[in-house]
Protein backbone atom coordinates (compact mmCIF):
# COMPACT_ATOMS: atom_id res chain seq x y z
CA UNK A 1 0.00 0.00 0.00
CA UNK A 2 1.12 3.51 -0.95
CA UNK A 3 1.41 6.34 1.41
CA UNK A 4 -0.13 9.32 -0.07
CA UNK A 5 3.52 11.85 -0.20
CA UNK A 6 1.98 14.20 -3.11
CA UNK A 7 -1.12 15.56 -4.15
CA UNK A 8 -1.99 15.25 -8.02
CA UNK A 9 -3.17 18.32 -8.97
CA UNK A 10 -4.03 18.13 -13.01
CA UNK A 11 -6.24 15.28 -14.60
CA UNK A 12 -2.97 13.98 -17.02
CA UNK A 13 -0.49 12.87 -13.84
CA UNK A 14 -3.77 11.56 -12.06
CA UNK A 15 -5.06 9.46 -15.12
CA UNK A 16 -0.83 8.34 -15.31
CA UNK A 17 -0.28 7.57 -11.82
CA UNK A 18 -3.46 5.00 -11.52
CA UNK A 19 -2.42 3.80 -15.06
CA UNK A 20 0.76 3.05 -14.17
CA UNK A 21 0.66 1.70 -10.23
CA UNK A 22 -3.40 1.21 -10.31
CA UNK A 23 -4.32 -1.64 -12.81
CA UNK A 24 -1.80 -4.45 -12.37
CA UNK A 25 -4.82 -6.58 -11.91
CA UNK A 26 -5.88 -4.22 -9.02
CA UNK A 27 -8.69 -2.76 -8.23
CA UNK A 28 -9.22 0.76 -7.20
CA UNK A 29 -12.02 2.52 -5.35
CA UNK A 30 -12.97 6.34 -5.88
CA UNK A 31 -13.97 8.21 -2.75
CA UNK A 32 -15.39 12.00 -4.39
CA UNK A 33 -15.44 14.16 -1.30
CA UNK A 34 -15.32 18.33 -0.75
CA UNK A 35 -12.72 18.12 1.58
CA UNK A 36 -12.79 19.42 5.42
CA UNK A 37 -12.63 16.00 6.47
CA UNK A 38 -13.99 14.28 9.37
CA UNK A 39 -14.57 11.01 10.77
CA UNK A 40 -17.51 10.21 8.71
CA UNK A 41 -15.13 10.38 5.62
CA UNK A 42 -12.79 8.01 7.16
CA UNK A 43 -15.47 5.73 7.54
CA UNK A 44 -15.91 6.06 3.95
CA UNK A 45 -12.23 5.38 3.31
CA UNK A 46 -11.94 2.28 5.67
CA UNK A 47 -15.22 0.62 3.64
CA UNK A 48 -13.02 1.96 0.15
CA UNK A 49 -10.50 -0.03 1.62
CA UNK A 50 -12.36 -3.31 2.30
CA UNK A 51 -14.16 -3.37 -1.11
CA UNK A 52 -10.86 -2.65 -3.46
CA UNK A 53 -7.28 -2.51 -3.71
CA UNK A 54 -6.11 0.41 -4.13
CA UNK A 55 -8.10 3.87 -3.12
CA UNK A 56 -8.31 7.17 -4.59
CA UNK A 57 -9.60 10.08 -2.95
CA UNK A 58 -10.97 13.48 -5.02
CA UNK A 59 -10.59 16.96 -2.81
CA UNK A 60 -12.79 19.34 -4.65
CA UNK A 61 -15.26 22.09 -3.53
CA UNK A 62 -16.93 22.07 -6.91
CA UNK A 63 -18.56 25.52 -7.92
CA UNK A 64 -21.46 24.26 -9.79
CA UNK A 65 -23.22 22.50 -7.26
CA UNK A 66 -23.60 25.64 -5.75
CA UNK A 67 -26.52 27.82 -6.15
CA UNK A 68 -26.81 31.66 -5.44
CA UNK A 69 -26.37 32.94 -1.85
CA UNK A 70 -24.79 29.35 -1.04
CA UNK A 71 -21.95 29.22 1.20
CA UNK A 72 -19.10 28.06 -2.02
CA UNK A 73 -16.61 30.93 -0.72
CA UNK A 74 -17.15 30.10 2.95
CA UNK A 75 -16.94 26.17 2.48
CA UNK A 76 -14.53 25.17 4.82
CA UNK A 77 -10.69 24.22 3.00
CA UNK A 78 -8.12 22.98 4.64
CA UNK A 79 -5.98 20.50 2.31
CA UNK A 80 -2.81 20.00 4.24
CA UNK A 81 -5.01 18.80 7.10
CA UNK A 82 -7.33 16.75 4.79
CA UNK A 83 -3.85 14.84 3.54
CA UNK A 84 -2.08 14.27 5.93
CA UNK A 85 -5.73 12.84 7.26
CA UNK A 86 -5.51 10.38 4.44
CA UNK A 87 -2.21 10.12 4.98
CA UNK A 88 -2.99 7.88 8.36
CA UNK A 89 -5.95 6.53 6.61
CA UNK A 90 -3.46 4.56 3.59
CA UNK A 91 -5.27 6.19 0.91
CA UNK A 92 -3.22 5.34 -2.18
CA UNK A 93 -3.94 8.92 -4.20
CA UNK A 94 -5.65 12.30 -3.13
CA UNK A 95 -6.46 14.10 -6.30
CA UNK A 96 -7.48 17.75 -5.76
CA UNK A 97 -7.35 19.78 -8.89
CA UNK A 98 -8.25 23.46 -9.12
CA UNK A 99 -11.49 24.65 -10.39
CA UNK A 100 -9.63 25.97 -13.96
CA UNK A 101 -8.64 22.15 -14.51
CA UNK A 102 -11.95 20.44 -14.23
CA UNK A 103 -13.73 23.58 -15.93
CA UNK A 104 -11.09 24.94 -18.31
CA UNK A 105 -14.14 26.59 -20.47
CA UNK A 106 -15.81 27.91 -17.05
CA UNK A 107 -18.70 28.42 -16.97
CA UNK A 108 -19.52 25.26 -18.69
CA UNK A 109 -21.87 24.43 -20.89
CA UNK A 110 -22.10 20.52 -21.16
CA UNK A 111 -24.29 18.95 -18.09
CA UNK A 112 -25.66 15.78 -16.96
CA UNK A 113 -29.04 16.78 -16.17
CA UNK A 114 -30.92 15.09 -12.80
CA UNK A 115 -33.91 15.37 -14.52
CA UNK A 116 -37.20 15.32 -12.43
CA UNK A 117 -36.11 13.05 -9.63
CA UNK A 118 -33.31 16.14 -9.07
CA UNK A 119 -36.29 18.56 -8.51
CA UNK A 120 -37.81 17.33 -5.58
CA UNK A 121 -36.72 17.31 -1.87
CA UNK A 122 -32.92 18.66 -2.19
CA UNK A 123 -33.89 19.81 -5.65
CA UNK A 124 -36.37 21.99 -4.65
CA UNK A 125 -34.61 24.11 -2.28
CA UNK A 126 -31.33 23.68 -4.49
CA UNK A 127 -32.31 24.11 -8.09
CA UNK A 128 -29.41 23.50 -9.58
CA UNK A 129 -27.33 21.52 -7.15
CA UNK A 130 -27.47 17.49 -8.27
CA UNK A 131 -26.77 18.84 -12.04
CA UNK A 132 -23.92 20.07 -10.76
CA UNK A 133 -23.10 17.00 -8.57
CA UNK A 134 -24.05 14.67 -11.38
CA UNK A 135 -21.80 16.83 -13.59
CA UNK A 136 -18.72 16.64 -11.97
CA UNK A 137 -18.97 12.96 -10.41
CA UNK A 138 -19.17 11.89 -14.33
CA UNK A 139 -15.99 14.21 -14.52
CA UNK A 140 -14.33 12.32 -11.44
CA UNK A 141 -15.66 8.69 -12.93
CA UNK A 142 -14.08 9.59 -16.37
CA UNK A 143 -10.75 10.66 -14.62
CA UNK A 144 -10.04 8.25 -12.16
CA UNK A 145 -11.91 5.12 -14.18
CA UNK A 146 -12.83 3.23 -10.77
CA UNK A 147 -13.78 0.15 -10.25
CA UNK A 148 -15.59 1.47 -6.98
CA UNK A 149 -17.32 4.08 -5.76
CA UNK A 150 -17.98 5.29 -2.47
CA UNK A 151 -21.09 7.70 -1.69
CA UNK A 152 -22.51 8.46 1.99
CA UNK A 153 -25.71 7.04 2.99
CA UNK A 154 -26.69 10.62 4.73
CA UNK A 155 -26.97 12.16 1.00
CA UNK A 156 -29.41 10.00 0.27
CA UNK A 157 -31.72 11.20 -2.74
CA UNK A 158 -27.79 12.35 -4.45
CA UNK A 159 -26.78 8.32 -3.89
CA UNK A 160 -30.10 7.90 -5.73
CA UNK A 161 -29.37 10.02 -8.51
CA UNK A 162 -25.48 9.02 -8.84
CA UNK A 163 -26.64 5.03 -8.74
CA UNK A 164 -29.52 6.08 -11.50
CA UNK A 165 -26.83 7.72 -13.65
CA UNK A 166 -24.48 4.90 -13.72
CA UNK A 167 -26.96 2.54 -15.08
CA UNK A 168 -28.55 4.79 -17.17
CA UNK A 169 -25.08 6.36 -18.58
CA UNK A 170 -24.03 2.49 -18.85
CA UNK A 171 -21.04 3.07 -16.78
CA UNK A 172 -18.32 0.59 -15.84
CA UNK A 173 -18.56 0.53 -12.09
CA UNK A 174 -20.36 -0.44 -8.78
CA UNK A 175 -21.28 2.07 -6.50
CA UNK A 176 -21.13 1.37 -2.76
CA UNK A 177 -23.09 3.04 0.14
CA UNK A 178 -21.63 3.78 3.38
CA UNK A 179 -23.68 4.18 6.00
CA UNK A 180 -24.25 7.45 8.51
CA UNK A 181 -21.52 8.04 10.74
CA UNK A 182 -22.78 10.27 14.05
CA UNK A 183 -21.41 12.13 16.70
CA UNK A 184 -22.73 10.11 20.40
CA UNK A 185 -25.30 12.48 20.53
CA UNK A 186 -26.79 11.46 16.93
CA UNK A 187 -25.94 14.17 14.86
CA UNK A 188 -24.80 12.92 11.40
CA UNK A 189 -21.72 14.23 10.95
CA UNK A 190 -20.99 16.87 8.07
CA UNK A 191 -18.20 19.37 7.30
CA UNK A 192 -21.26 22.20 8.11
CA UNK A 193 -21.39 21.07 11.67
CA UNK A 194 -18.44 23.43 11.93
CA UNK A 195 -20.45 26.63 11.38
CA UNK A 196 -22.88 24.91 14.48
CA UNK A 197 -21.98 27.80 16.74
CA UNK A 198 -22.98 27.64 20.64
CA UNK A 199 -26.50 26.49 21.31
CA UNK A 200 -27.14 25.57 17.88
CA UNK A 201 -24.50 22.78 18.02
CA UNK A 202 -27.31 21.21 20.49
CA UNK A 203 -30.17 22.52 18.66
CA UNK A 204 -29.06 20.77 15.77
CA UNK A 205 -29.76 16.88 17.61
CA UNK A 206 -33.33 17.61 16.73
CA UNK A 207 -33.15 16.16 12.83
CA UNK A 208 -32.09 12.89 14.82
CA UNK A 209 -34.48 12.69 17.61
CA UNK A 210 -37.39 13.73 14.75
CA UNK A 211 -36.44 10.79 12.87
CA UNK A 212 -35.62 8.77 15.99
CA UNK A 213 -39.52 9.91 16.76
CA UNK A 214 -40.74 8.94 13.33
CA UNK A 215 -39.50 5.06 13.65
CA UNK A 216 -40.69 5.08 17.11
CA UNK A 217 -44.32 5.84 16.01
CA UNK A 218 -44.09 3.60 12.82
CA UNK A 219 -46.67 1.42 13.91
CA UNK A 220 -49.30 3.76 13.98
CA UNK A 221 -48.88 4.66 10.35
CA UNK A 222 -46.98 7.27 7.85
CA UNK A 223 -49.49 10.27 8.72
CA UNK A 224 -48.90 9.48 12.64
CA UNK A 225 -45.27 8.76 12.51
CA UNK A 226 -44.51 12.00 10.45
CA UNK A 227 -46.72 14.00 13.50
CA UNK A 228 -44.62 12.65 15.65
CA UNK A 229 -41.59 14.13 14.31
CA UNK A 230 -42.81 17.34 13.49
CA UNK A 231 -43.95 17.26 17.31
CA UNK A 232 -39.99 17.07 17.65
CA UNK A 233 -39.19 19.45 15.43
CA UNK A 234 -41.90 22.15 17.09
CA UNK A 235 -39.92 21.66 20.66
CA UNK A 236 -37.13 23.48 18.82
CA UNK A 237 -38.94 26.66 17.06
CA UNK A 238 -35.69 28.28 16.13
CA UNK A 239 -34.90 25.57 13.48
CA UNK A 240 -36.72 26.48 10.40
CA UNK A 241 -37.78 22.62 8.67
CA UNK A 242 -37.36 22.72 5.03
CA UNK A 243 -39.27 19.30 4.68
CA UNK A 244 -39.67 15.71 6.66
CA UNK A 245 -41.09 13.13 4.46
CA UNK A 246 -41.29 9.50 3.95
CA UNK A 247 -40.59 8.02 0.46
CA UNK A 248 -39.64 5.39 -1.67
CA UNK A 249 -35.50 4.52 -1.48
CA UNK A 250 -34.91 3.70 -4.69
CA UNK A 251 -37.61 5.96 -6.93
CA UNK A 252 -38.28 8.90 -4.47
CA UNK A 253 -41.83 8.75 -4.63
CA UNK A 254 -43.69 9.80 -1.22
CA UNK A 255 -45.09 7.07 0.89
CA UNK A 256 -48.64 7.47 1.03
CA UNK A 257 -50.65 7.27 5.09
CA UNK A 258 -51.95 3.48 3.71
CA UNK A 259 -47.96 2.49 2.69
CA UNK A 260 -46.79 -0.47 4.43
CA UNK A 261 -43.33 -1.79 4.35
CA UNK A 262 -39.82 -0.26 4.08
CA UNK A 263 -39.48 3.62 3.54
CA UNK A 264 -36.79 6.18 3.72
CA UNK A 265 -37.76 8.98 5.83
CA UNK A 266 -36.06 12.38 4.98
CA UNK A 267 -35.49 15.66 6.40
CA UNK A 268 -33.75 18.90 5.94
CA UNK A 269 -33.56 22.11 8.59
CA UNK A 270 -31.72 25.38 8.85
CA UNK A 271 -30.43 25.47 12.00
CA UNK A 272 -29.19 29.07 12.83
CA UNK A 273 -27.21 29.86 9.34
CA UNK A 274 -26.67 26.06 8.79
CA UNK A 275 -28.77 23.98 6.38
CA UNK A 276 -28.50 20.46 7.59
CA UNK A 277 -29.62 16.94 6.18
CA UNK A 278 -30.32 13.35 7.21
CA UNK A 279 -32.08 10.48 6.91
CA UNK A 280 -33.36 7.19 8.42
CA UNK A 281 -34.64 3.58 7.34
CA UNK A 282 -37.86 2.95 9.10
CA UNK A 283 -40.08 -0.30 8.50
CA UNK A 284 -44.17 1.17 8.28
Amino acid sequence: MLCVTTVLQTIAETRSALARDGRAGQTVALVPTMGALHDGHLSLMRLARQHADRVVVSIFVNPLQFGPGEDYDAYPRQLDADVRLLERAGVDWVFAPSVEQMYPNWPTTTMVTAGDAGRILEGEFRPTHFDGVLTVVAKLFAIAQPDIAIFGQKDAQQLALVRRMVADLNLPLRIVAAPIAREPDGLARSSRNAYLAGADRERATVLSRALAAVADAAGNGVSAALDAGRAVYASEPTVKVDYLVAVDAATFTPSGPDFHGDALVLTAARVGITRLIDNREVRF
